[in-house]
């Protein structure tokens, strides 16, 4: 089977939408025709055979580590939840280098235990990034939309600015910013070359009436782009974005449930089946030369 390349070469999927073993999961996401995939600590170290043979499996798989993730509730501690934060995402980051990945996935806390003050969490945000760079890893900070101080993009945004390093930058969750009705006119704030990861994924109503009805669609009842009832406002999204210059990578993240319980292969296809949308389709219309367009083009030297 023959499958398209440069754009649809930009986009991945999570092995969380996939039940099975990690051999069974990689093998189902190459054979579906993607490049890359986006891999859960739980993959690693959840290995029969231990986290040596995992990290063979996914080497010998030939798929790119678009990530690895996810550390929860870092930043705003103090004390020895300071300290037991910081040795977990010592943890993370080894972990990820053994994958010989370059992205961790935060995503913002929730913890009741966390701090609102705003230098303290930049100051927590900026000790993790400088603990990244002798790995050669970047971090990407994502706004739960259920997190406690932050919940929305722009807001993370903020404080990625206001810690100022290099490799820390935005991972953006399409679900959160649709999730909290943010506008797609808050995108021109953004840096497009800080934002080192874009996760993609639709659902099924258009109205998220409760925090905890919005806790249990993220976790539980997520589809993939074009399946839901936001396909159009996922284009626009994608649209804006490449627009904007973002040319990195997009996952996948669609904890789903029903998926858990069908057959790899057929939900492999299901996200295939996106991929082709959002790269031939969407992305194509994006640019003024659609037989020659490639996602990763090659940036001037400025």
């Amino acid at each position: 089977m023959s499958h398209y390349s440069g754009n649809i070469d930009d986009f991945g999927m999570d092995t969380i939408s996939l039940a099975g073993p990690l051999e069974a999961k990689l093998k189902a996401v190459r054979e579906a025709g993607f490049t890359q995939i986006m891999l859960a600590a739980r993959d690693i170290v959840g290995h029969p055979d231990g986290m040596e043979a995992a990290v063979a499996a996914v080497r010998a798989s030939g798929l790119r580590v678009t990530g690895f993730q996810v550390l929860r509730d870092f930043e705003g501690l103090s004390g020895h939840l300071h300290e037991y934060k910081v040795d977990i995402a010592k943890a993370m980051l080894e972990m990820c280098h053994a994958l010989d990945c370059r992205l961790l996935l935060i995503c913002s806390s929730t913890s009741v235990h966390a701090t609102d003050d705003k230098a303290a969490l930049v100051a927590d945000l900026r000790k993790l990034a400088m603990l990244a760079i002798p790995m050669n890893i970047r971090i990407a900070y994502e706004a739960l939309s259920w997190g406690r101080v932050v919940n929305e993009f722009p807001q993370a945004w903020d404080l990625i600015c206001e810690a100022d390093m290099p490799n820390l930058g935005l991972g953006f969750d399409s679900f959160h910013m649709f999730a909290t009705g943010t506008s797609l006119d808050e995108l021109d704030l953004l840096d497009p070359n800080r934002i080192f990861l874009v996760q993609l994924a639709d659902f099924m109503w258009t109205e998220i009436k409760s925090v905890e009805e919005r806790i249990a669609t993220a976790r539980h009842f997520r589809v993939f782009p074009g399946e839901g009832v936001h396909s159009e406002a996922l284009a626009s999204l994608v649209s804006r974005l490449h627009q904007l210059g973002y040319r990195g990578d997009y996952s996948f993240e669609v904890f789903n449930d029903d998926y858990q319980q069908m057959p790899l292969p057929s939900v492999a296809q299901r996200a295939w089946r996106s991929a082709v949308w959002l790269g031939e389709d969407v992305l194509r219309r994006s640019v003024p030369l659609p037989n020659q367009m490639r996602l990763k083009q090659t940036r001037p030297q400025r």
